[in-house]
C-alpha cells in the first residue's frame, strides 16, 4: 500500500517507520524544512529507543521517504494519515484542532479520488465529522472517506506497541475504507492482533476513554500511597495485592509524583471539556486532574520536609527530568513543577537526565545540568529521584552515601529498598512506604 503521513512528529515518525517496515511505501510530510532535511539524512529529532535504526533501515530500502510537498506525497497515496499535534488550546482547555483542520484543507486540494483520509491524531468526538465536512466543501465530487484510527503508543516503547498492539481500532462505516485499512494492517492481523471496526465517533471516544482510565488508575494508587504513609503500610505491596486480581491488573499501579507527558494531561482535560459541552460531566476525571496537579506541588513540600523543613541555601541533586524514562519528552513533567517550587523556597538545583537535558534547559532556567550523575550528587544536601531511569537503579549507593554532604534521599519512584538504604545510613524518604 502507498501511505502519506502528514506530520513527522512523534506519532507520524513512529507510525511511518513501522508501516514502512511492514513493506508499505510511506512518504512522511512536514512543513518544517529543517526537520525534513535532517530526516532525509537519517537523523531523528526525538529520542525513542530503536526508532533511529528502524528509520535508517527503511530509508536505505527505499520504503520510507520524507518531503515538504503534500502534493507529491498524496499523488499516488491509497491512504493519507493526519498525524499532527492537538495541544491544549490556551484559555479554555479544549484540544486545539487548528492543525488537523489545516491538514484537511490541504489534503482536499491534492488527494486523488478514492483516497482514504485517516485521522491518527488524538481528537475529540466529532472531529472526523468536521474533517469530512471540510473535504466535501472543497471537493464535493470526490469520494474521500474519513476514518478514525487512534494510536496507543507508550513513549519509550512505541515500536513494540505498534508492532505488537493490544488492539487496532478503526472507526468507519465505509466499505472501501474498511478494505484499505484491513490491507494496511494485514501484517498485524495475521499475527492475531485484534482489529476492531467501530463507528468513527466510537473510535474517537475509545482513545480518550482509555487515557482517562489509565490516568485515573495512576491517581488512585497515588492517593493510596498517601494513605499508606499515614497507616504505616507499603503501597508497593498493596499494588501487588490488588494487581493480581485479573479484573484490576498490575499495570499503572506504581505510585509516584503524578502523571505527565504528551497524552494524559491534555486528553483528560479535553475529555472533560467535551463532556461539559454536551451536558454529561465527567466528575471522576475532573477530580483526577485536580488531584494530579496538586500532587506535584505536594511532592515539592515532601522534599522540603525531608530536608528538615527548609531548603533555603541548600544544594539539591535531582536525577531525572523527563516525565518518564526512555524518552526526552518534558511535556507536563513533574520536574517542571517540583524544581521551580524548590528554587522558590531557596534551593540550588543541580540536575541530570540521560536524554532530556537539552529539552529541559529552556524550561528550567537557573538549574545547572551536568552529564555525570555522581557529579550532580557530589556535595549535595539531598538527592531527589524524579524519573526512574535504569541507570539510577544501578548507582553505587556506597559511593552516593560518601559523596553526599548529608545522607538524605527522597525517592519519588520507589526504586530502592528501604531496609538497604537504612543499613547504608541514609535518611530515606519514599512514596507510600510507611
Amino acid at each position: 500500500m502507498r501511505i502519506a503521513m502528514v506530520g513527522s512528529g512523534y506519532v507520524g515518525l513512529v507510525s511511518g517507520a513501522c508501516f514502512a517496515d511492514f513493506g508499505h511505501q510511506v512518504v512522511c510530510v512536514d512543513n518544517d524544512a529543517d526537520k525534513i532535511a535532517a530526516l532525509v539524512q537519517g537523523n531523528v529529532p526525538i529520542f525513542e529507543p530503536g526508532l533511529d535504526a528502524l528509520l535508517q533501515i527503511n530509508l536505505r530500502a527505499g520504503r520510507l521517504t520524507f518531503t515538504t510537498s503534500l502534493a507529491d506525497a498524496a499523488r499516488e497515496a491509497d491512504a493519507i494519515f493526519i498525524a499532527v499535534g492537538t495541544p491544549t488550546r490556551r484559555g479554555d482547555g479544549h484540544a486545539d484542532l487548528s492543525y488537523v483542520y489545516m491538514a484537511a484543507e490541504e489534503i482536499a486540494d491534492v488527494a486523488r479520488d478514492g483516497t482514504v483520509i485517516v485521522t491518527k491524531s488524538t481528537v475529540p468526538v466529532g472531529t472526523g465529522d468536521e474533517v469530512e465536512r471540510i473535504l466535501k466543501a472543497r471537493r464535493p465530487e470526490a469520494h474521500l472517506p474519513v476514518v478514525s484510527n487512534p494510536e496507543f503508543l507508550r513513549e519509550g516503547a512505541a515500536i513494540e506497541d505498534f508492532k505488537r498492539p493490544d488492539r487496532i481500532v478503526v472507526g468507519t462505516d465505509d466499505d472501501d475504507a474498511r478494505r484499505v485499512m484491513s490491507e494496511i494492517y494485514r501484517p498485524l492481523y495475521l499475527n492475531q492482533a485484534p482489529l476492531l471496526f467501530v463507528s468513527r465517533r466510537t473510535s474517537e471516544l475509545i482513545k480518550y476513554a482509555a487515557n482517562a482510565f489509565l490516568a485515573m488508575k495512576i491517581t488512585f494508587i497515588n492517593e493510596i500511597a498517601d494513605l499508606c504513609e499515614r497507616l504505616q503500610a507499603d503501597v508497593q505491596d498493596v499494588a501487588r495485592g490488588i494487581g493480581l486480581d485479573n479484573r484490576i491488573g498490575g499495570k499503572f499501579l506504581h505510585a509516584g509524583p503524578g502523571y505527565g507527558g504528551s497524552c494524559f494531561p491534555k486528553d483528560t482535560l479535553a475529555l472533560v471539556k467535551t463532556a461539559e459541552d454536551v451536558g454529561s460531566p465527567m466528575r471522576i476525571i475532573e477530580t483526577v486532574i485536580d488531584v494530579n496537579d496538586k500532587r506535584k506541588h505536594r511532592m515539592a513540600q515532601k522534599i522540603i520536609t525531608a530536608c528538615g523543613g527548609s531548603v533555603a541555601g541548600k544544594r539539591i541533586a535531582v536525577l531525572g527530568l523527563a516525565y518518564k524514562p526512555n524518552t526526552d519528552d518534558m511535556r507536563d513533567a513533574p520536574s517542571l513543577t517540583i524544581i521551580p517550587a524548590l528554587i522558590a523556597a531557596g534551593a540550588t538545583i543541580i540536575a541530570h537526565d540521560p536524554e532530556s537535558m537539552e529539552s529541559a534547559r529552556p524550561l528550567l532556567t537557573g538549574v545547572r545540568m551536568m552529564d555525570d550523575p555522581y557529579a550532580v550528587i557530589d556535595g549535595a544536601d539531598a538527592l531527589v529521584i524524579i524519573t526512574e531511569w535504569n541507570a539510577y537503579r544501578a548507582l553505587d549507593l556506597k559511593r552516593v552515601r560518601e559523596t553526599l554532604a548529608k545522607p538524605v534521599v527522597v525517592d519519588l519512584r520507589n526504586i530502592y529498598r528501604p531496609a538497604e538504604m537504612a543499613a547504608l545510613g541514609f535518611s530515606y524518604h519514599a512514596v507510600g512506604r510507611g
